[in-house]
Parts: C-alpha cells; structure tokens; sequence
C-alpha cells in the first residue's frame, strides 16, 4: 500500500484486526524487519512502514532531520484514522518513537535499542554501514533477519541518505524524552555496541513513566534475538 505524504510515496503495509500497534524499523532496514514481531502479535491491527530513503518508500530530497520522519508518521497515521495507537521502534526508529510520542497521544511506547541522548561515539554511525558479516550476534538472528540487514540499502546508503544519518545521530532527543506521558517499555541488550546500555539507563531517568528491561547476552538486534522473551514480555506489557 502507499501514502503520498511531504511529496514522497511512502509504503506501508497493515497486518490483523484490533487494537493499533505502529511498529518502527530501524536505519538503513525496512518493513521486513518488523515482519517477524507482527507475527508473533496476531490479536492487534499492526501497521508498518518503509522510512523515506528505505525499502520501497522514496528518498527525501533534503537534509532531514528527526522532526521530519516524525512529521510522516504523524500525516500516515491521521490518513490511516489511526489515534493512540502502541508504538514500537527499533533503533533508529525508536528515535522517531520518541518524537512522535512526545507531541501525539500514544497508548504505550516500546522501544528497542534506542539512544536519545546524543553522544560523541562514532560506534552508532559506524555499525550501520557494516556488513551482515561483521554484525554481532547475526548467528542468533535466523537466515530471514540477516537477509534484510545485509540488504545493499543497508550497506550502502546515498549521499543523501549519510548526511541525512550525520543529521538525525546527533539530534539530542531528552527534551522530547521529558515530554512522554505513556507508559514506556525500554528493552534493551546488555551487549549493544550501537546504543550501549548506558544509553539506555539515561533515557530511562528522562521518563516519567519508564523502565528497563536488560536482555543478558544480546546486541542492538535483541529484539530479534531473543525474539520468544520479548514478545512473552510485550504481552504483558500490552
């Protein structure tokens, strides 16, 4: 399915009937993969969609920033009669969680390997342009998961595609942190080298209603890793 929205045409794709859940891929991935934890919520009308400059949906042709991706989830969801719906996102995508969350009515927020304070590592941009190869953790993951993190699109972005990544890595997202009334789920592998558990620890602090769940032994892919764990966990959450 496809949405025009800020002149781009934006993919998206809806899974089950019931209650709304958006689910958030993370940089330089897709739709893809999103698929197996839908899978695993079959009771919930899931929503996912291809970020501009990803998977099927166009490439901005601007610099973009956080607010940007924000404002396109924002327009997909009022055209889709979509109001308070879960939102969970993975990395990147967490990020944009934590905007749109900040300034929309939002049920409960999940977020996989997020930073929102904004830090002076390199390990963050580095590790979304390597290989599928040398990711940890990737034997954990399954053939199906590795497939869509070692996509060209993942490996190799456009030059529009990097500056737009130098932009929204060093966005500092803690005064949209502090404004997040929901309930805020953070899980989060003890071994990430993107987002480090510290990061996450200082995100936590900045909700109002937050807590973390440390998965011992898992990466910036926890989610998928330990996939049975967290979705016993989302259940219950949700």
């Amino acid at each position: 399915m496809e949405a025009k929205i800020k002149g781009l045409s934006i993919h998206y794709e809806q899974y089950g009937e019931g209650n709304d859940i958006v689910l958030l891929h993370g940089w330089g991935q897709n739709i893809a993969m999103m698929v197996p934890l839908a899978n695993e919520l079959p009771n919930y009308r899931t929503t996912i969609l291809d970020f501009p400059g990803f998977g099927d949906s166009e490439e901005p042709t601007e610099v973009w920033a956080i607010e940007d991706y924000v404002t396109v989830l924002e327009e997909l969801l009022d055209q889709l009669k979509i109001k308070k719906p879960i939102v969970m996102g993975h990395s990147f995508g967490g990020r944009v969680a934590i905007g749109y969350a900040a300034k929309n009515p939002v049920e409960k927020l999940v977020l996989f390997g997020s930073p929102c304070v904004r830090s002076d590592r390199k390990s963050f941009k580095e590790s979304v342009f390597k290989s599928v190869k040398k990711l940890p953790g990737m034997k954990k993951i399954g053939e199906y998961a590795k497939k869509y993190i070692g996509s060209t699109d993942y490996r190799q972005a456009t030059p529009m595609m990097r500056n737009i990544l130098v932009r929204v890595v060093n966005q500092d997202l803690s005064e949209y942190a502090q404004k997040i009334e929901c309930p805020t789920l953070l899980i989060w592998g003890t071994l990430d080298e993107a987002a480090p558990i510290e990061d996450a620890k200082k995100l936590e602090k900045l909700l109002k209603d937050g807590a973390l769940i440390e998965l011992e032994g898992y990466t910036h892919y926890a989610y998928l890793e330990a996939l049975p764990q967290v979705v016993a966990i989302l259940k219950n959450f949700i």
